[in-house]
């Protein structure tokens, strides 16, 4: 019996710990496959159509496709700490933000036989401009006092218009072979330049949090505004940072995205992807109306979200049937984390406890 109940203090402790729920559908997902189709985790070593050595298979995919969702798991999730809200505009923003690095590249010739400025410019550019729109979104969020879903509603109507009206509706391509190393593979690596990049973004997210003061505040802010402002603290420049920041990630993940087939299309480029940052950030466990958070947990949601939707895709599941996949892990996400539920689930366990421990006394 006490290693019964030494064994239930340990599932119930683990089960508290906040990133348990996206190990638990990372785990479940794992077996599921396994027992489907060992093969889905074969990596081999192939060939590109430039005879580069890359490698394949569908873990790889996996980690190369959640790249651009790791990166805005990061942004969204300090912005829904601070504001208590989420950014539904992040992907026009990448539509924008690409946009502009293919102007900057093409100039006025949307196929230019060389380019008209370094990528590195281009990307810098791109950055500026996405943090511009993050910091206008921000602005209405933090100083004029929109439910942040409304404000970031402006940008995710307009923002794919703003993209076309950049190149003059043009779809630019660019034909310089390095460009598209930075969405792909660079010769002689046989990992996906973007697992590197998004690697970078998260390393120096964690060195920011973990030597500023940035995820202290943002959580203060998030937990009581006017808590915060009593303490010192400028709980509205705080918010409006955090929505920098997203347009920050925005443009990172805007340049991938481009730099995947050296083009755009305006329409499609990064579609729904608002709704997959924001699941990385729910199925992470962190609390939607805002406050504390584990950056953590939202980036590993973020390559969960990428796993379901691979398997999804393995198993020829139509794309228009995704969202309805997606909707159902949202609905047990809610439920799980709801605070009734999981008191529930407490109080289960603390009486099915007793009752062992009754029995146990009875016996003796």
């Amino acid at each position: 019996m006490p290693s019964e109940n030494k064994f239930t203090n340990v599932l119930m402790g683990l089960v508290k710990k906040q990133i348990f729920i996206p190990f638990a559908a990372l785990l479940i997902l794992v077996i599921f496959n396994l027992v489907a189709d060992p093969s889905f985790f074969k990596i081999s070593l192939g060939h590109n159509s430039d005879g580069f050595p890359v490698l394949t298979g569908y873990l790889i995919t996996i980690i190369d496709n959640a790249s651009e969702l790791a990166i805005l798991a990061i942004g969204m999730t300090l912005v829904t700490a601070a504001s208590g809200g989420q950014d539904i505009s992040v992907g026009a923003g990448i539509a924008i933000a690409g946009s502009v690095v293919l102007r900057v590249l093409c100039g006025t010739d949307a196929r230019p036989e060389t380019l008209q400025a370094p990528i590195f410019v281009a990307f810098l550019v791109s950055c500026i401009v996405a943090m511009l729109f993050g910091g206008f979104n921000g602005m209405l969020v933090s100083y004029f006092k929109i439910q942040p879903m409304v404000a970031t509603l402006i940008l995710f109507t307009a923002g794919r218009s703003i993209a076309a009206w950049i190149n003059n509706n043009a779809l630019p391509i660019v034909s310089d072979p390095s460009f598209g190393y930075f969405g792909n593979f660079i010769p002689g690596i046989p990992v996906p330049t973007p697992v590197f990049i998004a690697a970078i973004c998260i390393a120096i997210t964690m060195l920011v949090l973990k030597f500023t003061t940035l995820g202290l505040y943002t959580q203060s802010v998030g937990i009581n505004s006017s808590s915060s402002r009593l303490n010192g603290l400028d709980p509205q420049m705080i918010k409006f940072i955090t929505y920098v920041i997203m347009g920050l990630c925005v443009a990172v993940a805007g340049f991938i995205k481009v730099c995947r087939i050296s083009s755009i299309n305006y329409s499609v480029i990064a579609k729904d992807i608002e709704m997959d940052a924001i699941l990385a950030v729910a199925l992470g466990g962190n609390a939607l109306s805002g406050g504390k958070f584990n950056m953590w947990a939202s980036i590993l949601g973020a390559y969960v979200i990428q796993f379901l939707t691979t398997t999804l895709f393995k198993f020829n599941v139509a794309s228009t049937a995704l969202p309805a996949y997606k909707a159902i892990v949202v609905i047990i996400l809610v439920v799980i984390s709801a605070p009734v539920f999981r008191e529930k689930v407490s109080h289960f366990y603390r009486s099915l406890a007793a009752k062992k421990a009754a029995q146990a006394q009875r016996g003796n």
